[in-house]
């Protein structure tokens, strides 16, 4: 079918940050961020025209460094947050800082349409999250639900909660919490919960993964050996408040319960290498994107442990009247986790997946190559779910 077919663009440089523009809920658009050592960096803004199954994009020049990952602001369309690479004194160090992008590439700005001759745009730096104390940052996450006025970000062993202030030209250390103990700590990837009124984070760190309170700075949970190699990625269940999923260097995708982390729900091993990256689908929270250095995007049906396990949401006063009305014999039989499609098109390590912000059935997945490839659920599902 030609509605399923993926549209793929090639940046010409290396790249492994993505980013939906998480507060555009009415244009399709993604950002990247290149790794060159040799050239200047960018940030590649990238429209997908639904209609026409075409894209289009601007180019942000960031001539700091590297881009290792890239976060956007929930409420304010035209701000970001980057983590590059900075060298200094014969070590590199990892860096972050908060961005405007110009007004008119704001989606919504009167940008020219896209040819190859239009200009590199600069990006208005902010503020910078100042980690000399704190060594090199892994991420930056904003408060999922919050007004884009709060971030935490991860550098090392320390978890560090900024509140941005006068018009995010300011970041403020409001408080911070580090890992104690032995050997080498430091923070691989963290997601702040859109639940519990904005006070959870989760962090991975070597194999174990952590949940903290944003107000005390405290531990809430702990999973030692969550997997058997490095933790790479975790994701939030934007329904059910304490589903995570995690993935890891083990080549397995997790599900946990974080009211009980002695074991996983459910493990995924459809990867035959390292799992980079994790999503739920924020609307359907039984679709989960996965990306690896096998080369492979999976997209997976987890209905059973979602949401929606019997097709639609489940209201409890619902229940019974169905239970009553269902036939003898037809007991509730739960929908099979499956794996929907398994998507070939890239060449080189998937280090990014991402759904879009604006369209529930649409994503896109980033190789190191620079081949940002963007693909739709397959339509016969869409309507399974739906209908």
């Amino acid at each position: 079918m030609e509605d399923d077919a993926p549209v793929i663009y090639g940046l010409e440089f290396q790249a492994r940050a993505l980013t939906p523009q998480t507060a555009e809920t009415d244009a399709i658009r993604f950002l990247v961020g290149t790794q060159s050592l040799k050239y200047d960096n960018q940030i590649h803004i990238v429209d997908f025209d639904d209609e026409n199954n075409i894209i289009n994009k601007n180019v942000l020049l960031h001539q700091v460094g590297e881009i290792w990952h890239i976060s956007t602001s929930p409420a304010d369309k035209g701000v970001l947050a980057t983590c590059y690479n900075k060298p200094s004194d014969s070590k590199v160090l990892t860096c972050a800082a908060v961005w405007r992008m110009p007004k008119e590439l704001e989606p919504g700005g009167h940008e020219s349409p896209d040819d190859s001759a239009s200009p590199a745009h600069t990006l208005e730096l902010l503020c910078h999250l100042d980690n000399t104390a704190h060594g090199s940052m892994a991420c930056v996450t904003w408060e999922p639900t919050g007004d884009g006025k709060k971030v935490i970000s991860l550098a090392d062993n320390h978890i560090l909660l900024w509140d941005l202030q006068e018009s995010s030209s300011q970041a403020v250390l409001a408080s911070s919490a580090s890992l104690e103990g032995k050997g080498q700590l430091k923070f691989t990837s963290g997601r702040w919960s859109p639940h519990h009124t904005g006070t959870q984070v989760a962090t991975a760190n070597d194999t174990t993964i952590r949940g903290w309170d944003t107000r005390s700075m405290s531990q809430i949970y702990c999973i030692e050996n969550a997997h058997g190699q490095l933790v790479r990625d975790l994701d939030f269940n934007p329904n059910k408040q304490y589903y995570l999923a995690s993935c890891g260097d083990d080549c397995k995708v997790k599900f946990w319960d974080t009211r009980n982390v002695t074991e996983p729900v459910k493990t995924l091993e459809q990867h035959s290498h390292w799992v980079w990256n994790v999503r739920y689908n924020h609307s359907h929270d039984q679709l989960v994107l996965t990306g690896s250095s096998d080369s492979r995007v999976i997209l997976s049906n987890m209905v059973s442990i979602s949401s929606e396990p019997f097709g639609h949401l489940v209201d409890d006063d619902d229940l019974s009247d169905q239970e009553e009305r269902r036939p003898e014999g037809k007991s509730q039989e739960p929908p099979q986790d499956s794996v929907i499609a398994t998507y070939e098109e890239h060449e080189d390590s998937v280090y990014a997946v991402d759904w879009s912000s604006a369209d529930p059935w649409l994503f896109a997945s980033l190789s190191y190559d620079g081949r940002l490839v963007i693909n739709r659920v397959p339509r016969a599902l869409k309507y399974h779910i739906l209908l």
